[in-house]
């Protein structure tokens, strides 16, 4: 509730309730009722607007009033992105604001800082050109195959790091064939067990592991052939084509 004199003479108090905000402002309160996130949902217009014409000049608030203790609330110029603050979420972004960006999204500026990519050197807008908007890869990359989406680019490869390259053990072959194709081939041709393998079997977790023979094999020749022959690929020559 605001109270305000209607007659300075007869200094009459009168209160407002935030009903009688839309007598006189009905675009703000519909922006704030359709898009206002918690603008809407955890204050009111009394709580922001405190004073009133013409009892009091501080109509517009000031964003520090609510907004503290994080850094993202520590920048300037609030309304360069935030350009509606009945419609908080509805961003304005233009130009390079990467680094206001970092500020509310840590987890992708620890992810460039650790992990240096081309993604890395890019303004977040050059990517999320609106708000919230995550496009899908295709829009800068190639496939590597026809008729991948996004959700399969993203079983390998994460936005924000996307050269470390982690994968389930049932990622399909076919995921992985495009890049390395002469692998693949070799896979068809194969009549050992490998190749009922999917690559990511061998290769567990991070590319570009590449396994002992052990893991799985352990040492099955006497133990004099394997003093002798250490490497297993000196008689087996590629474990994608093996050699009996």
């Amino acid at each position: 509730m605001m109270t305000i004199f209607a007659d300075k003479v007869n200094a009459e108090l009168v209160s407002l309730e935030v009903a009688d905000c839309v007598k006189c402002h009905q675009d703000e309160p519909a922006s704030v009722a359709s898009n206002g996130g918690k603008h809407n949902t955890a204050v009111t217009c009394l709580d922001c607007h405190q004073e009133h014409p013409p009892w009091g000049e501080e109509v517009i608030p000031q964003c520090s009033m609510c907004h503290e203790g994080r850094s993202h609330f520590e920048l300037e110029n609030c309304l360069s992105c935030h350009s509606n603050p009945h419609e908080p979420l509805a961003l304005n972004l233009a130009g390079d604001i990467k680094e206001p960006c970092l500020t509310c999204h840590e987890g992708p500026g620890q992810d460039f800082a650790n992990y240096p990519s081309a993604h890395a050197e890019q303004s977040c807008t050059f990517c999320h050109d609106v708000h919230g908007r995550v496009p899908d890869c295709s829009e800068c990359h190639e496939p590597h195959a026809e008729g991948q989406m996004t959700s399969d680019c993203l079983g390998c490869h994460q936005a924000h790091h996307p050269l470390e390259i982690n994968y389930a053990m049932t990622t399909p072959r076919a995921a992985c064939v495009p890049c390395h194709e002469e692998v693949g081939a070799q896979m068809e041709k194969t009549v050992t067990k490998h190749q009922t393998f999917t690559c990511a079997f061998c290769h567990r977790g991070q590319h570009p592991n590449v396994p002992q023979c052990q893991t799985c094999h352990g040492e099955p020749h006497s133990p004099v052939m394997h003093q002798k022959m250490p490497n297993c690929l000196d008689c087996h020559m590629d474990p994608h084509f093996l050699v009996k």
